[in-house]
């Protein structure tokens, strides 16, 4: 019944939210960029920041959570001050709407999308359920940190998937493509490389004119441009980390621990300490992949299964994800 509600009260959201955007895009061709705009705008993003708490779904509380209350709102911020895709010349309202709605940069013609062997999907539809099946049957009777790797490779299995599509119909809706948001983390060469190009990357895009511009930009005039980009990465990931602590939020409805905050601190002071040094330190040679990305891969999961996994467990992720594939198949089968 609860999903039910959830499904109705999709329904409700989504037509508020388009008329709180319609109202947005009307606004910003009466009202001058800055704070009089930002001001103006101001209570859909209050708005925007209370809709996870009419849901009981994980799956739509963590898609509205991210999609709405975070991506949106900073493209609304951005737009306030005639930045970001939002403020593109000429720009439709129903364009404006998708851009603000969807992890989406630019519109791509449908002539130029391009997507990855199906054959790389198909191996982490497999891996997929294999792990979900590990974890599910077996994640209560073997070590905590194995069960960690098979659930959070779960996840990238299923966010990955689940974005592919859904990029798959907004093309065939409305003609645009969700912008790529993971490239095989897994690879990733160092921290930079994972947290800069190959994790969560409409995520990383939001945040740096958001944030990690305005910062380093105010930083060059106080220390210099050598070292504001220190201040600048440090207080991106610890906005970051308090996006993830609302999420989580949303999801418990509980105080939080602050350590998902602790998470993001600890990687922004271990980006900061790899940049530092690959700047001021002349090194011609590099380590090959295969032995820097297990390395990274392995910090990540340690780091994460020390601060992120109880998190996750507080707020009882998995077993909600089953409780909501149950709801859907009940549905579905009422249907057929």
């Amino acid at each position: 019944m609860e999903f039910q509600e959830d499904i109705k009260n999709l329904m409700k959201v989504s037509l508020l939210a388009s008329i709180s955007l319609g109202y947005c895009y009307f606004v910003g061709k009466l009202i001058p960029k800055g704070f009089p705009r930002l001001l103006t705008i101001f209570p859909v993003i209050l708005f925007f920041l209370s809709i996870p708490l009419l849901f009981n779904s994980v799956h739509l509380i963590g898609a509205l959570s991210l999609c709405i209350s975070w991506l949106a709102n900073f493209k609304l911020i951005l737009f306030a001050f005639e930045i970001g895709p939002l403020s593109a010349p000429s720009i439709p309202l129903s364009r404006f709407l998708s851009l603000a709605c969807f992890p989406i940069e630019k519109s791509i013609p449908r002539k130029n999308l391009t997507h990855k062997s199906p054959y790389n999907y198909g191996i982490k539809a497999l891996l997929l359920a294999i792990f979900l099946k590990v974890y599910h049957d077996h994640g209560d009777h073997i070590h905590p940190m194995i069960a960690w790797f098979f659930f959070s490779f779960s996840v990238y299995f299923f966010l990955d998937l689940l974005l592919t599509i859904s990029s798959i119909v907004m093309e065939f809706l409305l003609g645009v493509k969700l912008d790529p948001q993971f490239d095989e983390p897994y690879l990733s060469t160092s921290l930079q490389d994972f947290w800069g190009r190959r994790w969560n990357v409409m995520v990383n895009r939001i945040l740096y004119p958001t944030i990690y511009n305005p910062v380093r930009t105010l930083s060059a005039r106080a220390i210099g441009h050598i070292w504001a980009p220190i201040p600048a990465i440090l207080i991106t990931f610890a906005v970051s980390g308090l996006m993830h602590e609302l999420i989580f939020f949303y999801f418990t409805r509980e105080r939080p621990t602050w350590d998902t905050m602790l998470f993001f601190c600890l990687h922004g002071v271990s980006l900061v300490m790899e940049t530092t040094i690959k700047k001021f330190v002349n090194v011609k040679w590099s380590l090959p992949r295969h032995i820097t990305a297990p390395l990274v891969v392995a910090f990540v999961l340690v780091t994460s299964y020390w601060l992120f996994f109880p998190e996750l467990r507080r707020c009882k992720i998995a077993e909600r994800a089953f409780e909501d594939y149950e709801a859907i198949a009940k549905m579905v089968t009422f249907v057929v």
